[in-house]
């Protein structure tokens, strides 16, 4: 779930697995026997709401990424474009030895 915010709403009997969730709310939400397994939902994310006789079974742990920002996402660009950047040195030379010694014999070795 991404950048949701639910208000005023009612989970009752309910069944959240494996949910990672970015810049997501519940604001004066109400939880009945609500079960929460493997989620990042923290305490933070419920504004105002109402936790009644649910469960929070092997929350994630850690550090979780976080897309909220647009300026991640230029980062994940810009280290690819270095990696990239980082194997043009070593394309160069085996295509000049490619081109010298042959494609079998680099093969061979």
């Amino acid at each position: 779930m991404k950048s949701v915010t639910f208000e005023d709403s009612l989970f009752e009997e309910c069944y959240f697995e494996d949910i990672t969730s970015s810049n997501t709310f519940f604001k004066n939400c109400t939880f009945i026997s609500t079960v929460f397994y493997n989620t990042d939902l923290f305490e933070y994310k419920f504004i105002n709401s109402r936790v009644l006789n649910s469960t929070f079974l092997h929350n994630k742990e850690g550090c979780q990424l976080d897309f909220s920002d647009d300026n991640n996402a230029y980062m994940i660009y810009f280290v690819s474009f270095l990696g990239t950047l980082a194997v043009l040195p070593g394309n160069i030379v085996s295509a000049l030895l490619m081109d010298k010694i042959g494609r079998l014999r680099m093969l061979g070795g």
